[in-house]
């Protein structure tokens, strides 16, 4: 994933060098610091376990930018069932493993630009080849994020979601 052109902020009123086209969220939004010292709980780069019974995977949301070459996308967490997140798990680092049917799964990522809430959206989960995160397609609903994940959003909008993202609301 590329950066875009510079942009006059209008957040700031300053000149940024380059126009972020991806965030990633660091952890499932269930997650929190004492997390850590329970044995049955754990934060890897790409997959998380809580409590031995909620399991999650890191994926992408994409965005086409109509009015750019390159896609914004969303780093996001999703919550999986077990039984889909061992079969994940157990084809990690098997070769073909993108011709699995995809899984369901709730977004458990919370992202700020959006109202009302992104956690707990129903999604699809794409397995890509190894070395590759899922690709999460949203169910088709009325949300805003599922609207511009079919319809694609303006270099306009990945500006504000750099203003918004680095200034806060």
């Amino acid at each position: 994933m590329t950066e875009g052109p510079g942009f006059a902020c209008g957040s700031c009123g300053e000149w940024h060098d380059e126009m972020p086209f991806a965030y990633h969220v660091f952890a499932p939004a269930f997650w929190s610091p004492e997390l850590h010292d329970d044995p049955r709980s754990t934060l890897g780069e790409e997959q998380c376990i809580i409590g031995g019974e909620h399991f999650f995977v890191r994926a992408i949301i994409r965005l086409a930018v109509l009015d750019a070459a390159d896609e914004f996308e969303w780093g996001v967490w999703v919550s999986l069932s077990e039984p889909s997140f061992m079969r994940m798990n157990d084809l990690w680092e098997v070769a073909g493993r993108e011709e699995e049917p995809p899984v369901f799964g709730w977004l458990a990522s919370e992202l700020p630009v959006y109202e009302p809430s992104t956690l707990e959206l129903e999604a699809s989960v794409h397995t890509q080849p190894v070395g590759l995160r899922p690709l999460v397609e949203l169910a088709p609903t009325d949300h805003p994020i599922a609207i511009e994940q079919r319809a694609g959003i303006s270099l306009a909008r990945v500006q504000e979601f750099a203003e918004r993202l680095m200034h806060g609301p």
